[in-house]
């Protein structure tokens, strides 16, 4: 019982942090341009990571695969950031949390690997989130959609796809989570700085507090989410783990609400009420097909999948 309290914490300590990451990444962008933000996000979790791996005992080398799939998921890890962070930036912290989670809906949708058709009940969720989705976007009123709001829409699209690869590149692959993290966060790396290059002396004008949150995003959102998530996952089922992570959307909610001072009208909040029920569901449906699939064919195996 003690165990399996101390996992369900540890699940939902993952997704409070990443509940909170879009009030961090807002804050950090008010203060600097949003790829140097990207990339000193980046670089701290790749010497964090590289750090890690020096600091085990055994110091093996990545294998050609961990390479291969970490370069891959590198490049869409970065372009999901790339959406996530502007999108952030011009939309509020609850509003971002909130869309992002269509990642739950759409993910099935786009994973090559869900045997069998998904049942119509699971569209009919899709349907609630996306009404959710259009009640977010009116805010105080029904008018155009924000950028802030469609970027995070389109951030949902691509980490669906994202976590899609993830899930058909490790399969049958022997894939370490902290070694992959580390090729994933040097590719991100590599990738920004160049076009972080000309804005990259912000950073030494800075205060204390927008270091704060570099490093927050950077060893707590990234890091420590990751292998925190691995390492409770193959501790408890993956149904238990997918309803605490589903948290992650009411935590953005009430991060952004009480810390960010901001403000949830009434269609915003039937939005909100709307997208956790709508992706609990279709979470719900979405787990339930797979297992009565799997039982009804126990010879396949299906890798974990994980952001």
């Amino acid at each position: 019982m003690f165990h399996t309290r101390r996992t369900d914490a540890v699940l939902l300590l993952v997704a409070i942090v990443w509940g909170s990451s879009y009030l961090a990444a807002k804050t950090a962008t008010h203060a600097l341009p949003v790829l140097v933000v990207l990339f000193a996000r980046y670089a701290i979790s790749a010497i964090a990571c590289l750090a890690l791996v020096a600091a085990r005992r055994r110091k093996e080398r990545c294998t050609r695969d961990e390479v291969r799939v970490g370069t891959v998921l590198g490049i869409t890890q970065a372009a999901v950031l790339v959406l996530e962070t502007y999108g952030v930036a011009h939309t509020s912290a609850a509003n971002a949390g909130l869309i992002i989670s269509l990642t739950i809906v759409l993910t099935p949708l786009l994973d090559r690997t869900t045997d069998g058709r998904l049942p119509p009940r699971f569209f009919a969720a899709t349907g609630v989130c996306l009404v959710a989705v259009a009640l977010l976007m009116s805010g105080s009123g029904f008018h155009t959609p924000g950028i802030g709001d469609l970027l995070m829409l389109a951030a949902a699209v691509v980490r669906a796809a994202h976590v899609a690869l993830v899930g058909r590149l490790t399969k049958g692959r022997v894939v370490r989570p902290l070694q992959l993290t580390a090729v994933q966060t040097g590719v991100g790396s590599a990738l920004f700085v160049v076009p972080a290059a000309s804005a990259l002396p912000t950073l030494t004008r800075v205060d204390a507090a927008v270091w704060g949150q570099l490093v927050y995003l950077a060893l707590f959102c990234s890091v420590f989410a990751f292998l925190a998530q691995t390492w409770a996952v193959q501790k408890s089922s993956a149904s238990r783990a997918s309803l605490l992570l589903g948290t992650e959307p009411v935590w953005a909610v009430v991060v952004g609400v009480c810390l960010g001072g901001e403000g949830l009208t009434v269609l915003a909040a039937l939005g909100a009420a709307l997208m956790v029920t709508g992706t609990y569901w279709g979470q719900h449906i979405e787990r339930t097909h797979r297992a009565t699939h799997i039982e009804e064919s126990p010879c396949r195996t299906t890798a974990p999948t994980s952001v």
